[in-house]
Order: structure tokens, then C-alpha cells, then sequence
């Protein structure tokens, strides 16, 4: 299991005295879906010390990973950045000088000010991401954007695929209660290495264990940390799994376990379903998967004749070009079933339906122009290049403030990326805790505070809290929050007399709880979280899925069906959704691997780093170690390769050098390569993403991160 903090035994009261010490309640703002409550050490002069999980949180449950447990390393790391510095020499060169905030907030906003002169104001891009889920310090920037008509952010590197192939069937972004897990006879975790990456389902899922003699069956890519928690493991080829999901509803028609009362009363086509699924037999899922015909129809069984199987979706298995329609398939197997009925049953991927947040005056959408274009979050290589469809057919963007995100080292087609940053033309201003991959290449840095530092509001989409994370400590004098960035550009702007300009933070909570029906800032402070979960009957759909008619859908309308994450009408769908089945089914839409590119490669999410997060602390390099590629050993032994050469991994994007290292947990002609390392961590300074793709996934975006051919070989050198 994970190395986490135990589940301590005392309910902590708001503050609570130890010697000459307290404790702290706030919440971890990484991009993960669990969004845990924190109880943090804080010692007599204010600086924290261990950070733990709050146990008196039903779904954290005292339990949080191991990377936020040891956060101080992390706030009082010596390189962290403390003063805003002006690029001096060519870009990526690293020579700084340092300047007050006022000069630097003055050159960024004079540098949008000329790149809206010269080609209008769509040349200014403000770029952010999910460094932080904190709803103020993350969506602050929007209110910028709309208020100065600056290009729009279509953000499509994580939930695109996975959130709508769920709301296609579903018609809406709720499910089951999480920690129903605990209450399940079967816990299906697919495409996703809970141990690494949501230690909570972990805890949930072996309570079931312990308490109900639950099953959990775990389908990966590989042999990760969760497979080895599992009583059934299931490793598939990746982009394979909706033939996976087509063979067990192939075999619940078969051999009586399909629910037909309830999907008459509760689905759109089932008899098409079953027809269409006739010739989709375990025989033709094993040839697809990998897995033998008995893996498969022991499966089947198993979660045929258990009614309380709780179906917990990842995002992993949707990062493939044909990942929305996997997840739609994975999806439909809890009603064809019935799960849907019994508590401890039923298919979660998100809750992000719930919480109603109304946050347009934070966001600033009632000045939003939708004639401005959306660029997409993936193709920042693309745009920065100058590619006329990413950029839709309009100016080059020049100008960019970025917060939250690391594109020079997470997103995809690296060498576009690096090319675009390094344009003379280009002006960036990055707002960052340390000298990352992004920063290197910028023309301002400034310091940003750490989550400990600032108060914000948070919203679980793995579970279903809403939580305040308060400021626990002071930050260093000279960083700045996010929030203080965008107010003092729109000071220098002109459009600070927008609404939703001159509030701190707690103002913004107040507003956005009180316009939502959540309460008021005061009331949040007091209980720390509000436990947003819908009742029985409406988080399993027991009146009716999300469509108008109350219908699950078999056989969704992929073109202009339902998403969080669908585009505006001025991009429209994207990527080959022409090519998208009626029903559930293997779509080949995915790199298929082909005499010159025989492997295909994942880029898997590492234990100790949380995206470009985490890498620059002691503690998680030392147990991530180097960056290294996982090797079938048969495919090792052909080709020459033993444990720690350097192997060279190749496609039509680029190549990069690695070490090597042999597992036996993965299928034959699968590689993987967990990070996100630095890319300067790597032999020669590019990282895995030179090898990904940002080409949109049908139907409404996204990228395929784990979805690449490649070519491997035994480096010369």
C-alpha cells in the first residue's frame, strides 16, 4: 500500500493545541480528484511541520499520499523562488536580474499592451492550468481574459475523453457516493493506479475488503503499485479496453446476468445493444486485450453475480484517442447489469455535476466576448508555431501570462512546444514557485505562494466535499499570491472597474457560496466542509438518468451529445468522431503500433511526483530515481537490452534517450515511462512529450498521453 499517514483516532477541533503548537485545517490543492482535508502541525513561530490526512473526514478518512505528508520539504525547499526576476540573456541561457514587483507587473502589463497594438488583442494568451484547484487563485485569470478580450483558453489536457464518454451515457457528471466503495462486494478499479494517484479509493475499497469479504479487481496497462492490491488483475493492451467491457456485456446477455426490467425501464436501446454485441465474444476480446478467454469470463462472472459491484473509473484508460468511447463502454456495463440499484453498486468517475458553484463573477462570464477564438491547451506547440488551424485562422499569439501549468514540460510535441518559447517575439510572463521547465524560457518570473500561504475554496470531483482551505501560515514576504497578480494587471489595464475586481479572497468565497445556495464564507469556516452528496435516489439515477427521457444511453449522439468539456460552437467537434460507433465497441482510432513503430507507449503517472509537481523536492527524486523505461524482458532480450542501458525511444515527433528498465508486469510490445521528470533530469535535456501527440481527440478534444508508437533500440553511444 502506499506510505501514507495513519488514520488517527481523535476528531480535531478548528484549532488544536499540542504543547506550544497547533494544528492547521486546510486542504490539498493538487490536481488530483481527491482534494483531501489536511490537518497541518504548525509550530509556536508559525511554520508548519507534518502535514496529515483529517480523519475527521468521511472520505479522507485520515489518509493522504506521501508526497503531501512531508509538504514542509516542499514550502521551505532553498530554490524556491522569492523575488520577481527580468530575463537578462538569451532565452533559456538563466541569467536573471532581479526587479521590484512593481517594475515586473509594469513590464508585463506594457508588453500586452504592445501585443495588443500590433495585432489586436486576441495576441495576448493567458495560459493556467490545475497547479492549483483552488477556484480563486485557479479561475482568477478568466476574469482578466474576458475583461481585455484576450484569446480563450479551451483547456483539453486531462478530462476531456473520460468526462464526456461518462456524461454520454449518463447525461450528467454525478454517480454513486465514493465511499459506498466501503459498502460494495465488488470494487472494479479500472484505468487508474489508485496507490499512486488517489490513495482514498484505496481506503475505501479495503475496508470493503476487510469488512464484507469484497473482491477488488483492478484493470490496468501494467503491473503498478494498485494491481498488486488486487484479488483479480487484469492487464490489457493499451487501447483495448472497450473490447474488454463489449465481452462482459457480451457474456451478461449470454448467460442471464443482463437486467432486462430494468434497462426497459431505464436505457435507450438495449435490444440494439444485444445484437450488436452478438459477435463481441470473449474469443474476440481475448485476441484484442491480450487477456485468455477464462481471465475474461471469470470477470464477467464475477461482477454478473454480484450485485453490489461498484465500478470506480479512472482517467488513465481514457487517455487514448479512442479513450471517450472506452469509458462510455466501461460505463454501460453498470446498466446492463442493474448495478445501478444497489448501494455499493452503480459506475463513479466524477462529481462534478454537484456542486452547483456559481462563480461568474470570479470568472468574469458576463463580459465574455464568444466571438473571440478558443486555442486549445494541447496545441500550444502548434500555436506557438504558427499553424494556421490552431491558431483559427487568425494572428499569432505574442504575448502570454502563465499560472498554474508547465507546458514546456507537460504538454505534448515538446519540440513544437520549445520551438514556439523560444520565438524573440514571444513575450512570457510565468508566475511559479520554482525554476521550472517554463520559467527557464520566460522574460518575468514571480514568485507565487504555496497553498499553506493563502485562503481559497476547493471542490472534490473524486468525492463529494466541498472545503475551504484557509491560510495556515505567512508566506515569505516577497511572493505574491495568483489573485494579486491579476488585480494589479488589471490595475495597469484599465479594467479594474469590471465586476468582480477589488475582492480578496474570502470576499470571492462568500459571494460564490452565497450566489451557489452553499451558505457564506463564515459558516464554511466554521464547519470546514459542506458534504455535498445527493441522496440515494439521485446520485444512482433511480428516477432517471440525465436525459430529458431518463434514459441511459447505449447509443449516444457523439456529435452534439453532452459534455462539461464540449467546444464552443465556434470550434465545433473535433478529431475523426465521424469514425465513433453506435454502440460500445473497439474503435481502432489509436496509434496502432506497425513494422517501423512496433511498441506502444504510455506515459504513466509516477508515485512521488503528481504531473511536473513534486520533482524538485529531495525525497521524491531520490524514491523516483532517474527517468527509465519499463521493458517486457522478452522484448528486452531480442532486442539486446538489459537492466540500466540507455535505450533511445523514437516516432515521427522526435526521440529521446532513457535507462532502461525491465519488468515483467507488462504486455509484450508495451512500453512505459513514468514521470513527469524535469525535462533537464533526462540524458539530453527533452523529456517523454517529445514522443506524445497533440492531434484532438474525437469528439470534443483532448490528448492522448498514453496513446503513442514508438520504435525502441539499444543506444550506440
Amino acid at each position: 500500500m502506499n506510505v501514507a499517514t495513519p488514520i488517527i483516532a481523535e476528531v480535531t477541533p478548528a484549532k488544536r493545541k499540542i504543547g506550544h503548537n497547533s494544528v492547521g485545517h486546510t486542504v490539498c490543492p493538487h490536481d488530483c480528484p481527491s482534494a483531501c482535508a489536511l490537518d497541518v502541525d504548525l509550530t509556536a513561530d508559525g511554520r508548519i511541520g507534518r502535514v496529515r490526512g483529517s480523519a475527521d473526514n468521511s472520505y479522507t478518512a485520515g489518509v493522504i499520499c506521501a508526497k503531501v505528508a512531508r509538504y514542509s520539504e516542499r514550502i521551505y525547499h532553498p530554490d524556491r523562488l522569492m523575488v520577481p526576476t527580468r530575463r537578462i540573456g538569451r532565452k533559456g541561457e538563466g541569467a536573471w536580474q532581479e526587479i521590484s514587483w512593481e517594475a515586473a507587473l509594469d513590464e508585463v502589463a506594457d508588453a500586452f499592451v504592445k501585443a495588443e497594438a500590433r495585432h489586436g488583442s486576441e495576441a495576448v494568451w493567458p495560459y493556467f492550468y490545475a497547479g492549483t484547484m483552488g477556484q480563486v487563485q485557479r479561475d482568477s485569470i478568466e476574469r482578466l481574459r474576458h475583461a481585455k478580450k484576450y484569446s480563450g483558453f479551451f483547456g483539453t489536457i486531462c478530462t476531456n475523453m473520460a468526462w464526456t464518454g461518462y456524461v454520454m451515457g449518463t447525461g450528467a457528471l454525478r454517480g454513486p457516493d465514493p465511499r459506498e466503495m466501503a459498502k460494495s462486494d465488488c470494487v472494479v478499479i479500472w484505468g487508474t493506479n489508485a496507490v499512486s494517484t488517489q490513495v482514498n479509493v484505496m481506503t475505501h475499497a479495503i475496508r470493503a475488503r476487510k469488512e464484507r469479504g469484497a473482491k477488488i479487481v483492478v484493470i490496468d496497462i501494467y503491473d503498478n503499485p494498485t494491481m498488486k492490491q488486487a484479488d483479480i488483475a487484469l492487464t490489457v493492451r493499451p487501447g483495448t479496453d472497450a473490447a474488454l467491457a463489449c465481452a462482459v456485456m457480451h457474456i451478461a446477455f449470454r448467460d442471464g446476468y443482463a437486467d432486462r426490467s430494468y434497462m426497459d425501464l431505464f436505457a435507450d436501446d438495449p435490444v440494439g445493444l444485444e445484437a450488436h454485441l452478438k459477435t463481441r465474444t470473449p474469443e474476440w476480446a481475448s485476441a484484442i486485450t491480450g487477456l485468455s478467454v477464462a481471465e475474461i469470463e471469470k470477470f464477467a462472472r464475477l461482477v454478473g453475480t454480484t450485485k453490489r459491484t461498484f465500478f470506480r473509473l479512472g482517467y488513465g484508460f481514457a487517455r487514448q484517442r479512442n479513450g471517450t468511447v472506452a469509458m462510455h463502454a466501461a460505463l454501460s456495463i453498470a446498466t446492463v447489469l442493474g448495478s445501478w440499484q444497489y448501494e455499493g453498486g452503480g459506475a463513479f468517475h466524477n462529481n462534478g455535476q454537484i456542486f452547483r458553484l456559481d462563480k461568474s463573477e470570479l470568472m468574469g462570464t458576463a463580459y465574455k466576448d464568444p466571438d473571440i477564438r478558443m486555442l486549445d491547451q494541447s496545441q500550444i506547440g502548434r500555436v506557438l508555431t504558427g499553424d494556421a488551424e490552431a491558431l483559427r485562422h487568425r494572428g499569432p499569439v505574442t504575448a502570454m501570462l502563465i499560472q498554474n501549468t508547465n507546458p514546456m514540460n507537460v504538454a505534448p510535441e515538446q519540440r513544437l512546444v520549445r520551438q514556439g518559447f523560444m520565438r524573440d517575439d514571444l513575450f512570457v510572463a510565468v508566475h511559479e514557485q520554482f525554476m521550472t521547465d517554463t520559467a527557464q524560457v520566460a522574460d518575468i518570473v514571480l514568485p507565487a505562494t504555496m497553498f499553506l500561504e493563502h485562503d481559497d475554496l476547493y471542490r472534490a470531483g473524486g468525492q463529494q466535499h466541498i472545503l475551504l482551505g484557509p491560510k495556515v501560515t505567512e508566506p515569505p514576504p516577497t511572493v505574491r499570491t495568483n489573485l494579486f497578480v491579476i488585480e494589479e494587471l488589471a490595475k495597469r489595464l484599465g479594467v479594474d472597474h469590471f465586476p468582480g475586481f477589488g475582492l480578496d479572497e474570502r470576499q470571492h468565497i462568500d459571494k460564490i457560496l452565497q450566489a451557489s445556495g452553499w451558505g457564506s464564507y463564515d459558516e464554511l469556516k466554521r464547519d470546514r466542509w459542506i458534504d455535498a452528496q445527493p441522496d440515494f435516489e439521485t446520485a444512482h439515477y433511480i428516477r432517471g438518468f440525465g436525459y430529458p427521457d431518463g434514459k441511459f444511453r447505449f447509443s449516444p449522439d457523439w456529435k452534439n451529445g453532452p459534455s462539461p468539456d464540449k467546444p464552443p460552437a465556434n470550434v465545433g467537434p473535433q478529431g475523426p468522431y465521424a469514425q465513433l460507433p453506435r454502440f460500445p465497441d473497439q474503435v481502432d482510432v489509436i496509434e496502432v503500433a506497425d513494422a517501423e513503430h512496433p511498441f506502444r507507449l504510455a506515459t504513466s503517472p509516477a508515485r512521488s511526483f503528481l504531473n511536473s509537481s513534486f520533482s524538485e523536492t529531495k525525497s521524491s527524486y531520490e524514491r523516483e530515481g532517474r527517468p527509465e523505461v519499463m521493458i517486457e524482458p522478452t522484448d528486452a532480450a531480442r532486442l539486446g537490452i538489459v537492466d540500466g542501458d540507455v535505450v533511445r525511444l523514437g516516432n515521427q515527433r522526435g526521440e529521446v534517450r532513457l535507462h532502461a528498465r525491465l519488468v515483467p508486469g507488462a504486455r509484450p510490445g508495451v512500453l512505459i515511462a513514468e514521470g513527469l521528470w524535469p525535462n533537464s533530469k533526462h540524458l539530453d535535456g527533452e523529456g517523454i512529450n517529445v514522443l506524445t501527440g497533440a492531434d484532438a481527440v474525437a469528439p470534443y478534444g483532448g490528448a492522448a498521453f498514453h496513446d503513442n508508437k514508438v520504435w525502441l533500440r539499444k543506444d550506440a553511444a
